[in-house]
């Protein structure tokens, strides 16, 4: 698979249709070990005058490690046909099993970042700033709906450094 590098003003996706119903992937780790999660929250715009992606990742999630470990991570929409996959990335932790397998994709790296051969977007992402949200950032609504269980998100806001397209 060969990926096209494109600046990212000239990206005509649907934020609200790419993270809300495709969702996205969020991916971060090396070749020798890296790990993946299916993300339906986020956004993307301008940070800092930068082209910038925010995703949240929950403080019990495998892949929240790989993300704070490293300086880059990679948030990929995938072709088509792939829900299955995506289930799968978002229902099972990759500390119990080998999920990037057991998902059918196919890892590949770009400019030495994490994705998948059956991508149709990636967008290689520096890592610019991380905040905990905790029940005091919140309404109490928004508590009581999505924190029950008390595993609160972080907040990563990452510059757009290299977006890719199929």
């Amino acid at each position: 698979m060969s990926f096209r590098e494109v600046k990212a003003e000239e990206l005509t996706m649907n934020p609200f249709t790419k993270i809300g119903k495709e969702w996205l992937l969020i991916t971060a780790g090396n070749e020798e070990k890296c790990n993946t999660m299916t993300a339906s929250w986020g956004a993307v715009g301008v940070m800092w005058g930068k082209p910038s992606a925010t995703c949240y990742i929950r403080k019990s999630r495998f892949t929240k490690e790989f993300v704070d470990a490293g300086e880059y991570f990679t948030l990929t929409v995938l072709k088509d046909g792939h829900r299955d996959a995506l289930n799968t990335l978002g229902s099972k932790s990759g500390r119990d099993m080998d999920k990037m397998h057991e998902s059918g994709l196919a890892p590949v790296f770009v400019e030495g970042q994490p994705t998948f051969e059956e991508a149709k977007l990636v967008l290689i992402c520096r890592k610019a700033c991380k905040t905990f949200i905790g029940p005091d950032d919140m309404t109490a609504e928004n508590v009581e709906r999505w924190y029950g269980d008390r595993d609160y998100h972080t907040m990563y806001i990452g510059e757009i450094v290299a977006p890719y397209e199929a």
